[in-house]
Parts: structure tokens; C-alpha cells; sequence
């Protein structure tokens, strides 16, 4: 099959399992990340996330991770929440309101991949979805499917930034799409709006300053000074994002594993009263289970 008419192909399939978006870029080493990667792991600005020291070549260069592999082929699929959480409430980050994306986006990309499989004799390759040392933004921009915004997350032009990324690293030889360029410009909303500042600079995150990562990934207590600096934000944080003014293309998803639980209308006094055993209940299948009960409870309600 030529490779114009196989990328159709799949990029057709892609859209029908739901992904916004698809994108091709030749597997090789990024070799203009690897002084970046350097510097923000000498800062420290991984903070206790010492898997980030890990596998340092692997997540540079896709070939010495996936053997044999010729494309990154990135893929796009949009959380943005039909149903707003109650404001007054602690604060849940939008891609955590449905199903762990892990599973539901792996389950698509999969699909793909089988198809692809189909079209491709002895193709040969895995599937990630923010699972191993893949820098995902950096491959999603390579292969055309948005630009990395100063806030560090991808944005699709009409689209906006609240999608997941997923990535299938194969033996597939195929022409890789044209980046697209940065429309950011002059604009500083989401690093003016950042209440710990942590966008360091374009582009450069503090982990230690994240209300993400002091929300999700720090698992020694926080301190009174790192409580104070939540923003009512209970597991992850969404300011830089709802700042930016490409969200205001943003569309619910259609996927029915992504709407927002009962939870979403909760008072903060129900959030007050949560036990283990709602806890398990409620968020057994959410990227919430992930922090776990103690640290929701004990976090900032």
C-alpha cells in the first residue's frame, strides 16, 4: 500500500476511535532536547520524582527503546469535560473528572495499532500512553499535531490544550508531517496566571512550585506554606490552562468513559465528610486512586 494512501487509512481509522488528531515523525534521537532534559534535572525542578533521572537516553532516542522502530506515530484525544465542576468545591483537574485515561486511551490506541497491524505485514512496535520515558510533547510537536506552549503543554491550533497524547513507537516507514509553527506570540496569560510561579521561564516548569505535582506526584507531606500555596485545588490544577486564550475553542469530548461523576456537583462539606470506603467506591476507576484516600483527606479539605 503507497504511504499517502495508508496514511488516509489510518488516520480515518484514528477519527473513528474517537482521536482528534494523528501525526507521523521519524523515530531518532532529539538530539536539540537533550540539553534541556540536562538542565531542568540539574535545577532539581523534577523535585521528588527521581524516575525522571531514569533511562535517560531511552527518552531521547525512541529506536533504543522500542528495537527496530522507524516512526513515532502521536495521536490526540480530547478530555475536555461536558459538565463543570461545582466552583465552590475543591477543585479536580479536567482530564481526572471520568475513567483513569491510561486504560480508556490505551484501549483505543491499541485498536489502532491492530489495524495498522492489518494493513502492515510484520509490523512490529508498542503502544505508550504516558506509561514509559517517552517525552510525548515533544513527539506530538514533531509530527504536526500542535505547538509546546510556555506553559509546557501542547496546544492544537482550534483546539486548544485539553487532550491526551498516546504515542505508538513501530517498524512502520512512512513520510513524517511538517511541525506546525508556535501561535503563543507575545502572550504570557498562563505564566502571569500561575499563583506559585512556577513556569519558570518558557516553557521550564518548577515541580517543587506545581500544584500538580504537590497535589499528585509528592509523596512526603506537604508543608504549611506548600497547603497554602493549593488554590483550593484538590488533585491536579488547571489555571495555566483555562487562562489560555486557545481554550476558548475547547469542546466537550464525546467519549462517555470521560463524564464527569455525581462527585462533580459536591459541596465542600461532602468532600469533608468522603471515607475510605466512598472513596473506593466513587473513584475506583479515576486517576484520583492514584494519589489515594490519606492524601485527598488530609490534602486541603
Amino acid at each position: 500500500m503507497e504511504g499517502h494512501s495508508l496514511k488516509k487509512r489510518i488516520q480515518q481509522k484514528a477519527e473513528e476511535l474517537g482521536f482528534l488528531a494523528v501525526g507521523f515523525a521519524k523515530a531518532e534521537k532529539l538530539s536539540e532536547e537533550e540539553s534541556r532534559l540536562t538542565d531542568w534535572l540539574k535545577n532539581g525542578y523534577h523535585a521528588e520524582m527521581q524516575y525522571m533521572e531514569n533511562h535517560f537516553e531511552k527518552r531521547l532516542d525512541p529506536t533504543l527503546l522500542v528495537e527496530g522502530s522507524k516512526t513515532v506515530i502521536s495521536l490526540a484525544y480530547n478530555y475536555f469535560p461536558q459538565k463543570i465542576q461545582n466552583i465552590n468545591a475543591p477543585q479536580v483537574a479536567k482530564y481526572a473528572h471520568g475513567e483513569d485515561y491510561h486504560k480508556v486511551v490505551k484501549d483505543q490506541a491499541f485498536v489502532l495499532f491492530e489495524f495498522i497491524k492489518s494493513l502492515v505485514p510484520n509490523l512490529a512496535g508498542r503502544v505508550f500512553v504516558d506509561s514509559a520515558p517517552v517525552m510525548e510533547r515533544q513527539w506530538a510537536e514533531k509530527s504536526g499535531l500542535g505547538w509546546i506552549g510556555k506553559h509546557s503543554l501542547l496546544i492544537r491550533k482550534g483546539v486548544g490544550s485539553f487532550f491526551f497524547l498516546a504515542e505508538i513507537i513501530c517498524s512502520l516507514e512512512i513520510e513524517s508531517d511538517a511541525p506546525t509553527t508556535d501561535h503563543c506570540g507575545n502572550c504570557t496569560a498562563c505564566i502571569d496566571a500561575c499563583p506559585t510561579n512556577a513556569i519558570v521561564t518558557d516553557k521550564v516548569i518548577d515541580s517543587n512550585a506545581c500544584i500538580s505535582y504537590l497535589t499528585i506526584e509528592k509523596r512526603t507531606e506537604l508543608t504549611a506554606n506548600e497547603k497554602s500555596n493549593l488554590n483550593n485545588w484538590l488533585f491536579g490544577c488547571d489555571i495555566c490552562q483555562d487562562v489560555c486564550p486557545w481554550n476558548r475553542f475547547s469542546s466537550p469530548t464525546t467519549e462517555p468513559r470521560f463524564e464527569s461523576g455525581e462527585w462533580a456537583d459536591w459541596k465542600k462539606e461532602e468532600w469533608q465528610q468522603l471515607t475510605s470506603e466512598n472513596f473506593n467506591e466513587t473513584f475506583g476507576k479515576s486517576p484520583l486512586k492514584r494519589a489515594g484516600f490519606e492524601k485527598i483527606k488530609n490534602q486541603n479539605i
